[in-house]
């Protein structure tokens, strides 16, 4: 909270800095050129509105490098952030003696602080636009990895993986408000599942890439070169995004609060939102931490590395395929609410068979759960923003990553928590933990898939 109150001071201070480099303003100046001549194209020279325009209409490679690139490597680190702890879980283990609760909750920080601020965060995006709010909080993330890199205990790592949640609880939702200000709505599903499909790069960098590091540095030395690059992030966005197009009005406070209430109280937002909690969130926390442990303890794998780079891969495709496809889906009369139910019943479908113990074709089911559920996360919040006003994008987008995230924070504790019921045996944690574990994750999704079905349009 302290971070995101301080960015809205230390941002008017930074604004004139950014003036100040020739090149930049260029870039930002050829950007909203190729935005108007783009609408003025697709929807006509007396058409203002900014959405929906013809899907058929190349992007101008000029908006897609100062809006689109920028974000797009901020997520990227997003997602760097968020599954490295996969990979360094066994070297946490061995250097600080955790418990599988401690290191549930350890990695788990992340996503609780990341949640805590999701409201606040869609007001601020909302009041300040997209560009400031990253690129400040990008500060705090890169603070954070700095101390994880030197911690030497327990609460110092928890501690640091908190302020590395705040500090990138933005990059996915300023991006998408982003694109809801410069990008017309019939393109936001491609949009957003290009950026996604940098997200999974992100992921791909923490397996076999993060494995292979490792050979040369360890854990601490990882999180100080991502420390580095996480200032790198933030300048680039700071100085190359354009601001908010000009004739967008700007809420008072009291509009942006009022539009907090009628987002939580509008029953199409719970109808989606539970589900995308259940599904996504699950799907979170156990991409980002306990995949690897399973993999070693349910199906006998030695090495997970290949297994991560594998789920990435998945990422990826599902990233960045799923939302151009339901854009052509769409155009031909299927919806992208039907797309999202039947990716979500074939997601739910694979976690079963993970939660029931199957150790039989592991690749496959993970590799097709990754998909899917890459599918709804992308699917999800476009439509989300078809369902309400473009000017409250940042708080409905942000209430929805609030849900998810909350349940990624304690679905990921909580895991920890009932594996550990059970007495590990031989270094490895039992099977009856995990199917107990995940059973109860399983059921959530069932019930909130069932909600899903209810909404029809």
């Amino acid at each position: 909270m302290v971070a995101l109150i301080s960015s809205g001071y230390f941002i008017r201070m930074t604004d004139a800095v950014r003036c100040a480099c020739p090149a930049v303003g260029v870039l930002r100046w050829a950007a909203r050129v190729g935005e108007a001549r783009y609408h003025r194209h697709s929807m006509g020279a007396k058409n203002t509105v900014r959405a929906p325009g013809r899907t058929g209409e190349p992007l101008p490679l000029a908006l897609l490098a100062a809006v689109w690139l920028p974000f797009a490597c901020g997520y990227f680190l997003s997602y760097t952030f968020r599954t490295i702890n996969a990979i360094i879980s066994q070297d946490l283990v061995r250097d600080l003696g955790l418990a599988p609760g401690q290191l549930g909750l350890l990695t788990a920080a992340y996503f609780f602080t990341f949640a805590l601020v999701q409201i606040p965060l869609g007001v601020l995006l909302d009041r300040f636009g997209p560009r400031r709010i990253e690129a400040v909080l990008l500060l705090f993330a890169a603070a954070g990895a700095g101390i994880f890199s030197a911690a030497q205990g327990i609460e110092l790592l928890v501690l640091a993986r908190a302020l590395i949640g705040v500090g990138v609880s933005a990059c996915l939702m300023a991006a998408i408000k982003a694109f809801v200000q410069w990008f017309p709505m019939s393109r936001l599903a491609s949009v957003n599942g290009w950026l996604l499909a940098c997200g999974g790069l992100g992921a791909f960098s923490t397996s076999l890439p993060a494995e292979a590091a490792l050979h040369f540095t360890d854990w601490r030395g990882l999180f100080a070169g991502i420390a580095v690059l996480s200032l790198l992030v933030a300048g680039l966005i700071f100085f190359v995004v354009p601001d908010r197009p000009v004739g967008e009005a700007r809420e008072g406070w009291r509009e942006l609060l009022a539009g907090v209430r009628a987002v939580f109280s509008a029953g199409v937002f719970w109808r989606l939102s539970l589900v995308a909690m259940a599904v996504q969130g699950t799907f979170l926390s156990a991409q980002t931490l306990w995949i690897s442990p399973w993999l070693r303890d349910v199906a006998g794998y030695e090495s997970t590395g290949s297994m991560l780079a594998a789920v990435a891969v998945a990422m990826i495709m599902g990233f960045g395929v799923s939302g151009s496809l339901s854009d052509r889906l769409a155009r031909n009369g299927i919806d992208h609410l039907v797309v999202l139910k039947a990716t979500y019943a074939v997601s739910i479908g694979m976690f079963a068979l993970i939660s029931a113990r199957g150790t039989v074709a592991v690749p496959p089911i993970w590799v097709i759960y990754t998909i899917c559920s890459a599918t709804a996360l992308t699917l999800s919040y476009p439509i989300l923003s078809m369902r309400f006003p473009a000017g409250s994008a940042g708080r409905v987008n942000t209430a929805n990553n609030m849900l998810v995230f909350v349940w990624a924070f304690v679905s990921q504790w909580g895991i920890g928590a009932v594996i550990g019921l059970w007495p590990a045996q031989g270094g490895h944690y039992t099977l009856a933990g995990y199917h107990a574990a995940f059973g109860l994750c399983l059921v959530l999704q069932l019930g909130a898939f069932a909600l899903l079905l209810v909404q029809r349009k």
